[in-house]
């Protein structure tokens, strides 16, 4: 019996390397490497040399455990409807995911094959263009895709109320007149949101920021990581790469104008999606808040820290952006 049960554990390579070759049949010996840890531990395995692969190891977060049964499904509904994306790779039973125990756990893994190509530049309108045409091809496909299992909906209790609640209940953010900010930040980004009524509903990576992709030589924008996916928001989908370009200082609104034109070569954006996409913008930085939150008693609060100066960024994208309509 331990004296400290953790949270999160990091397992040996040489563990990861066994369970490996005890639950698929690659043909030798596999070689792993570290390649992150946080939101998932993430391997690189290598095969003989020869074949690469990537190996997940999920994090039991503070929504619950990670829908491997629904990503998995989706991601090759994806894969047959020719959109590009790194697939997962059957166990010796046939299934595409597995898991195992940890001290803190069971957790959840799946293999998937790596993808060819290089990383994207965040200011090259080539590359957002090329993530605004996958992202477009990906919910063209959603549209025959039955989300009724997966077990989480990218809704405004998931994405905007629930991470609130967890920044409240970190105690990170210590000032009463900054939790009263967020909340009505939150009330007033809520109500607009609801406001439109006829949203698009679809089914989201959920996670397509600019770096959860690959460009291969051929130009296109292979997408990974749809951990955080499922049906939910089209717009806040969109969303999710205007906010990678505007937060924590950057200023590339350019390269989601150049993502915005990739996807309407492949599909049209319905005026109130774009609208609400730009509203979307605060609830996914309060969602990944909410996120880093809950992760205080595990990464420290000093790596969370920066939670309680956000204010300021959301309040000036609701005057600048949403006011006066800047974008």
């Amino acid at each position: 019996m331990l004296d400290f049960d953790p949270l999160y554990s990091t397992p040996q390579i040489k563990a990861v390397e066994n369970f490996i070759d005890r639950h698929y049949a690659l043909g030798a010996p596999v070689v792993c490497r570290l390649l992150q840890r946080g939101m998932n531990d993430v391997y690189l395995v290598e095969v003989g040399g020869v074949e690469r692969y990537v190996f997940r190891l999920s994090h039991n977060r503070a929504r619950g455990p990670a829908d491997v049964r629904s990503e998995t499904a989706f991601i090759r509904h994806l894969a047959e409807a020719d959109v590009p994306v790194a697939t997962p790779v059957a166990n010796r039973d046939g299934v595409f995911f597995t898991q195992g125990a940890a001290p803190e756990g069971r957790r959840h893994g799946v293999l998937f094959r790596e993808v060819d190509g290089r990383d994207p530049s965040p200011s090259d309108a080539g590359d957002a263009r090329a993530n605004g045409r996958t992202l477009a091809l990906l919910h063209n496909a959603a549209e025959t895709f039955p989300s009724d299992d997966a077990q989480y909906r990218l809704d405004l209790e998931h994405l905007l109320h629930r991470p609130l609640a967890r920044i409240r209940d970190s105690g990170i953010v210590e000032e009463r007149e900054v939790h009263h900010d967020l909340e009505k930040i939150a009330c007033r980004t809520a109500t607009a949101i609801e406001a439109f009524g006829n949203l698009t509903w679809t089914h989201c990576h959920g996670d397509c920021h600019g770096f959860n992709a690959r460009i291969n030589k051929a130009g296109e924008a292979v997408f990974f990581d749809f951990d955080d996916g499922g049906p939910g928001y089209l717009a806040y989908d969109l969303s999710v790469f205007l906010w990678a370009k505007v937060s924590f200082g950057r200023q590339l609104t350019a390269m989601w104008d150049a993502f915005v034109d990739g996807y309407r070569t492949i599909r049209p954006i319905t005026p109130e999606d774009y609208e609400a996409a730009i509203r979307f913008v605060i609830v996914r930085h309060i969602w990944l808040m909410g996120e880093y939150a809950s992760r205080a008693s595990e990464w420290g609060s000093n790596s969370v820290g920066w939670i309680a100066r956000e204010t300021n960024f959301l309040t000036m994208w609701e005057t600048d952006q949403l006011a006066d309509r800047l974008i």
